[in-house]
């Protein structure tokens, strides 16, 4: 099928430069665009014909509504649109548009980012599960802003384990803030980030915005909050149930962590881990998982990502093949390959990469 649709002003600065973002379409709807003297000519199936020209259509709309597009918003837009079969370009514009992120306008770069966004304006508690980059605290951390400047919740409270990443620091100066601040320099990171400087400081002075290691939350009652905790992985299970259950009226809580960088001693075992086996299923909590495709940093960190992926996938293929060849003894009683919990989330659950961590006895 072919057909043919008006050029409307200003239309080629949606082609992208060197046309990128036509063979994002192209390639995303499998279609054939065309310029013509009149006209652009789109080529496909009907139902692709269709798509690719909702999206010259949605695009002209929003231009005549003054909208504009920023730092490759556009391009990112058009891939999670090809990605995505329910998403409109309109739809994703106005999304970005609807929320309040302070000084920055934050928009999802991936579909699961989208999905994650989703959750957290659906559920009361959402788990951010992936690798490093790929948006879960920045964007938690942007959905509470937008939160507390729309008045939805009247503080916001960050939370992190205070775990050594494989170091040994010994004994910190300074006061106790002054000792848990290396913890935490990422979420004010987040924070000055999206909010002025001397915004940030009022709000940590009075106590509307509140940053502490995840021990300083037993005993409490959140109310009227938005609660992250970063770093889950580091918790215990001990840790993890205090802090999910602290959760109070109007208040929504996002946890965030990456079960391949896990930091805890090896006796330990991962609070997340177990909330991911233990939480799985309950009303009002939802999961969204990250993979390297949705790492927004260096386009190196995504090769990296998945080089660790790849050597985790043959070691563990290796020892699969080790323990075949190894006579059975007994009935098997190392409890790996019988324990049911371990097919909730294989690629998640199976990761001893951090110090031998059991999830499952």
């Amino acid at each position: 099928m072919k057909k043919n649709i008006e050029i409307s002003q200003n239309i080629e600065t949606l082609f992208g430069t060197r046309d990128e973002n036509l063979h994002v379409l192209e390639d995303g709807l499998n279609v054939t665009i065309d310029l013509k003297a009149d006209s652009i000519q789109i080529e496909g199936s009907p139902d692709d014909v269709a798509r690719a020209e909702q999206v010259f259509l949605d695009y002209s709309g929003l231009q005549k509504a003054g909208h504009q597009f920023q730092n490759g918003d556009l391009g990112t837009m058009l891939r999670m649109l090809a990605a995505d079969p329910t998403a409109t370009l309109k739809g994703l514009a106005e999304a970005g548009r609807q929320r309040s992120f302070g000084k920055r306008q934050v928009q999802p770069k991936s579909v699961n980012q989208r999905r994650y966004l989703e959750a957290i304006e659906r559920s009361d508690m959402v788990f951010g599960i992936g690798p490093a980059g790929t948006g879960k605290t920045y964007l938690a951390v942007a959905m509470a802003i937008s939160a507390l400047l729309s008045k939805r919740v009247s503080r916001i409270i960050l939370a992190r384990p205070a775990v050594e990443a494989g170091e040994r620091l010994g004994f910190l100066p300074g006061t106790l803030q002054e000792k848990v601040d290396p913890y935490l320099r990422p979420l004010y990171d987040a924070l000055y980030d999206m909010l002025e400087p001397e915004k940030v400081d009022r709000f940590m002075e009075k106590n509307i915005i509140e940053i502490a290691p995840i021990a300083f939350m037993r005993g409490r009652t959140l109310n009227d909050s938005f609660v992250i905790l970063d770093e889950a992985q580091n918790t215990t299970s001990e840790q993890m149930k205090m802090f999910v259950t602290r959760l109070g009226f109007n208040s929504k809580a996002v946890i965030t962590g990456d079960v391949t960088q896990i930091d805890l001693p090896n006796a330990s075992r991962s609070g997340l881990v177990e909330a991911m086996i233990v939480l799985k299923g309950v009303e009002g909590i939802a999961f969204q998982l990250f993979d390297e495709s949705d790492v927004v940093r260096h386009q190196l960190v995504q090769r990296i990502v998945r080089a660790y992926d790849d050597y985790k996938a043959r070691s563990e293929q290796q020892l699969s093949l080790q323990l075949d060849a190894k006579p059975s003894v007994g009935n098997g009683a190392s409890g790996l390959e019988t324990s049911p919990d371990y097919a909730v989330f294989p690629s998640a659950i199976g990761d001893r990469a951090a110090g031998g961590t059991r999830v499952s006895e």
